[in-house]
Order: C-alpha cells, then structure tokens, then sequence
C-alpha cells in the first residue's frame, strides 16, 4: 500500500525566564546592537535551574499529541534530536520523554546531528514509517544550550537559547493531494568536524583530563560555520526545488535553521527570493540548534500561518558539519 506521511500536529515547549540582549551586557562586555547587527538576536529562552532538556522535549511532544487528538499509548515512535541531553550516553532523553507522557507502546531513542538533527530525525522517521509496521511517530527537537556555552566569551554565548519543538507524524493511505513529508536531502561535510564542538567529556578528552574550569563548553569557528551556512543553504533549497521539479513560485515559505539573520538574509539573495518567503523568529528565541526548525513551525501555527497545501521547505545546518532539507506540503 503506498503511504503519504503526514504532519498531524505541532508543539513547543519554553522556559518561562526570557532574556534580553541588555541583560546579556551586564553579564559580557556587549551590547543590544552589538549584538542584533550581527546577528538580528533581540532575546533568547533560559531554562531555570530545575528544567532539563526532557522536560522541555515533554511538554512539546504532550501538546503536539494533544493537538493532533492522539492518546499517548497510540504512538508507535519517539525519537528525539538533542546535543545536550539530560544525561551523557545513557539513557536516551526520548525515553525520559516516553516515560513522562505515559507513552508506553512507543520505541525511543536520541540522534545526535546538532541543528540538522531535526531533518534528520523526519527523514529517518519518514523511512520508517514508509517501511515498517509503526503508524504514528513523534519527532522532537530540543535544546538547552546555554547550560554549554562559555558566559565569558561574547562571540558564543549571545548567539544560544533554549527551547524544544514536535511535530507528530502519521503513515495514511496515499491521497490525490500529495500532502505530507515529500522529499529529502541530507548530508554531512566532516571536513569541518572541528568547527563546532564541545571538545571535552567524551572518549577522546575524557573529563578528568579536561580543561580545568571549561570542562563542557561549546566551542565554534564562527567565520568557518559562517561560510558553510551562506553556501549550504541556498544549495539544500535548489536541490529540493531540482528533486521535486519546482520553483521558487510554488514554495510558500522557507524554514531555515535560526542560527543568524545575516545568514538567512544572504541565502535569499543567492537564491534571489524575497526575504519575506523565509520565516524568522531568531530575533525572539536566538539559536536553539536542533529544536528551532520544529519551534519556528511551532511559532508559525500559533500566528495561524501554515495553510493546507502550503508548500515548505526547511533546511537545518550545524555541527558535524551537517546539513539537511525537507519538502512538505502542508
């Protein structure tokens, strides 16, 4: 039987606390234009103390289950896209997620492709659900990055925020109008492994031989990832337009990752599409990695801007150096 796999439903998770690019300057040496010129950042989410990355992840998934008006026990998968799980290795965030929704006939397990993660978990999602016996899936993307940054360091930590997004998914028989997941490309350029990376804690730099003081901070070439972004994006787009036999007519919005609204404004003009075809909410939430594309559809549902039909392409790039797109119709 040929399936379509369709987006059901999106939610979000937020911390309460929001903090301004001024409350960043009493902190490091910075300043709100300093920083919203070079990256169009005005404020970002914290998570308190008490909040991990699966209790986020928890309350995006449970609203994207309830709004697609799902029980917990009829989801078949969780998987969730995170580089800063609640724990290192073991056990998955996705399952602290799946024990906390009371999920409990679900598979679960964490991907790790830093702000591509997302695309990657719908892609193997999609696979999946195409392939298997599972019918509804759940895919996450969450972060809480600022627990990694160096507070000392102007050029890193004003660019992170925290926050999770889900989409749920569901295998359908296939229909005239096509909708759901159709098209991928995916891809890694590790040539540039180094150039985004929390260098201690692992296997190679163990946290007894790490930094003393920085043991788990997160470390970027910015000129390097930079460079990527402004290629990489616009070439994920023209791959998928060139894969579905489209043009930049037919697509309704773009979702880039929200790394930097220099990068997205660039992409445009190497694309030479209107800026108003991207969708950007960096400015409120800064970059939250693998959960900002699943959270700028989030922010797009609540502003009541995603319309059966809509064609959507989004496209994720980050550490690894990795790089993704999908295709949807809405």
């Amino acid at each position: 039987m040929k399936k379509n796999i369709l987006i059901r439903s999106v939610g979000g998770g937020l911390p309460e606390k929001r903090v301004s690019n001024d409350d960043i300057s009493k902190l490091v040496d910075t300043s709100d234009e300093w920083i919203h010129t070079r990256t169009g950042i005005r404020s970002r989410r914290i998570a308190g103390a008490h909040e991990a990355t699966s209790d986020l992840a928890t309350q995006a998934a449970r609203m994207a289950i309830e709004r697609a008006g799902w029980t917990p026990e009829s989801v078949d998968l969780i998987v969730l896209a995170t580089m800063s799980p609640d724990y290192f290795g073991v056990p998955a965030t996705a399952c602290i997620v799946q024990h906390n929704i009371g999920a409990v006939n679900a598979a679960a397990f964490d991907i790790t492709a830093a702000c591509s993660g997302f695309i990657y978990g719908l892609t193997l999602v999609n696979s999946m659900l195409m392939t298997g016996p599972w019918k509804r899936a759940v895919v996450i993307g969450a972060e809480i990055l600022t627990r990694f940054v160096d507070w000392t360091d102007r050029n890193t930590c004003v660019l992170f925020g925290d926050g999770a997004g889900a989409v749920t998914l569901e295998a359908v028989p296939a229909g005239p109008d096509n909708r759901g997941l159709l098209d991928f490309y995916i891809g890694s350029d590790s040539s540039g492994y180094e150039a985004i990376m929390v260098r201690n804690g692992g296997s190679r730099h163990p946290l007894q031989e790490g930094q003393p003081g920085k043991p788990l901070v997160l470390e970027m070439m910015g000129k390097k990832v930079y460079s990527f972004a402004v290629d990489i994006l616009p070439r994920v787009v023209r791959q998928l337009m060139e894969q579905a036999h489209i043009t930049a007519d037919d697509i309704t919005y773009i979702v880039p990752h929200q790394a930097n609204a220099r990068i997205i404004h660039t992409a445009a003009e190497k694309l030479g599409m209107d800026i108003s075809k991207f969708f950007m909410n960096v400015d409120e939430y800064a970059n939250t990695s693998a959960a900002s594309i699943p959270l700028a559809l989030y922010d797009m549902d609540q502003r009541g801007l995603l319309k059966p039909g809509d064609l959507i392409i989004g496209v994720g790039f980050g550490a690894g150096l990795t790089y993704g797109g999908v295709l949807v119709r809405w």
